[in-house]
């Protein structure tokens, strides 16, 4: 089996925090596919490692071989993961959700590269084999875009196979136009009034510069986000989107205040809490929640679920009646039984595990939410509930919604305002059907030409 792996066939994962070694760098984690597959030197194989983080559009590889897997993005460590399934060229090619925590520009050269692969154009030697790919994804643009055959399943089961133009475009199974009619639509609906209440979070200025040293001791200046400014009202949905890397992350957590920023203003209704300390910070948190992007690495796994809901609030001095009752409460919001409460994470679906990730958020009755990426491990079902989950809870508690996303589909839908991000510059913002329609920066209008296609079923 050692002979096939990597060689004859390689696999890239969905989650690349788990698939890549904590402790090795990334350069070293490359290589050492090389080393036990070929014979190269140690010239050969660093460079054909420099050559492929290049493909696959990381910045900076000679950095990037350095850096430890928690120092990089989610998206550049997926990168990373599909720049070892590739290096050595395997005749088959198994992806599983490769393309999930990428962002579209990214998505699309990552695709445009397995393409390659499929042909003869990432081949040295002329005359080699062309590669096959098995590619698993709960993305039906990704499916239109790179497929020839699609499997639809459903509950362990095929439901339908057939060519990709056939089963997108005249499905013949009842599952499969139920998964095309929950593809979000890159065309935004009719825009909301807009809020004019005072902001409930607002930034001003903010900017992140982290120090380091390289490995000749230099100190080094990096800066993740520059003057960002933005707010945030009550009942509004503010969108912030942008490639991996673009610092959409750090504004965030600059935000809620899960970093310090190094300049700028983080107001939370009319405090400044951008260098306030913890023992300060504490009795605020209250005000502004989060829920993640995974929320397998966020809830204990070793805690019941009601626990972990109503942990904050006890925290936050509620009695454990008041507690467990506004536990049951939050469980009808997110529409799950009552009788979750008394399960473990690993109980549950992955959709199941972010209302309850959503409903933990919400337990200590928060102003403003932030949702990180926070649909963008589901499948588009699982997704457009999660969706219609978020906006029913920010209308009925007039909450204000940062919903940080690299899925332009998934803004258009939700969001009444975006803000584009590139290189932690905020370069556009304005109402989404407005941002959408006319683009006014060349890097807004990239991202929007590189998202996937929009999707129409017929009826059978």
């Amino acid at each position: 089996l050692r002979q096939l792996r990597g060689k004859a066939m390689g696999m890239v994962f969905q989650e690349p925090m788990t698939a890549l070694n904590p402790v090795m760098t990334c350069g070293r984690q490359i290589d050492e596919l090389l080393r036990a597959h070929t014979r190269w030197p140690a010239a050969r194989r660093q460079k054909e490692v420099l050559d492929m983080l290049d493909r696959v559009r990381l910045p900076e590889p000679a950095r990037m071989v350095r850096s430890y897997p928690h120092q990089l993005s989610g998206g550049q460590r997926q990168r990373i993961v599909i720049a070892m399934a590739l290096i050595l060229k395997p005749a088959l090619l198994i992806c599983d959700e490769p393309t999930t925590a990428l962002d579209v520009t990214t998505q699309k050269e990552i695709l445009k590269l397995i393409a390659e692969l499929q042909s003869n154009a990432a081949y040295d030697a002329p005359g080699a084999l062309q590669s096959a790919v098995l590619f698993i994804t709960h993305d039906m643009g990704v499916v239109a875009e790179i497929a020839d055959e699609v499997l639809v399943m459903h509950q362990g089961q095929a439901v339908e196979y057939g060519a990709v133009h056939e089963v997108l475009h005249a499905p013949k199974a009842a599952y499969t136009r139920m998964l095309l009619d929950a593809v979000p639509s890159m065309k935004p609906p009719p825009a909301r009034p807009t809020p004019t209440g005072p902001a409930l979070l607002r930034g001003e200025a903010v900017g992140k510069t982290y120090n380091s040293r390289d490995w000749l001791g230099r100190a080094r200046a990096t800066e993740a986000l520059q003057a960002a400014t933005l707010a945030v009202r009550a009942g509004e949905t503010v969108g912030v989107v942008g490639e991996s890397g673009s610092g959409k992350s750090t504004l965030a957590r600059c935000l809620i205040r899960l970093i310090a920023p190094t300049e700028g203003r983080v107001m939370w209704g009319d405090t400044d809490v951008a260098q306030l300390g913890e023992g300060a910070l504490r009795p605020l948190r209250s005000q502004v929640q989060v829920v993640f992007q995974d929320p397998n690495r966020s809830l204990n796994p070793r805690r019941k679920v009601g626990d972990s809901i109503v942990e904050g609030v006890v925290n936050f001095g509620a009695s454990p009646t008041e507690a467990l009752a506004l536990a049951a409460d939050l469980m009808a919001k997110v529409r799950l039984p009552i009788e979750s409460l008394q399960r473990y994470p690993s109980q549950f679906s992955g959709g199941q595990r972010q209302r309850i990730a959503i409903a933990r958020a919400l337990a200590c009755r928060p102003r403003v939410l932030v949702a990180d990426e926070a649909v963008s491990a589901l499948d588009v079902s699982v997704q457009a509930q999660i969706l219609t989950l978020l906006r029913d809870i920010r209308d009925e508690l007039g909450l204000g919604l940062l919903f940080i996303t690299h899925d332009l589909r998934v803004a258009a839908q939700l969001c009444d305002r975006v803000i584009v991000m590139h290189h932690g510059h905020i370069v556009e913002q304005g109402l989404t059907a407005d941002l959408y329609a006319h683009p006014q920066q060349d890097y807004t209008r990239k991202l929007l030409q590189a998202a996937p296609p929009n999707i129409s079923a017929s009826s059978p």
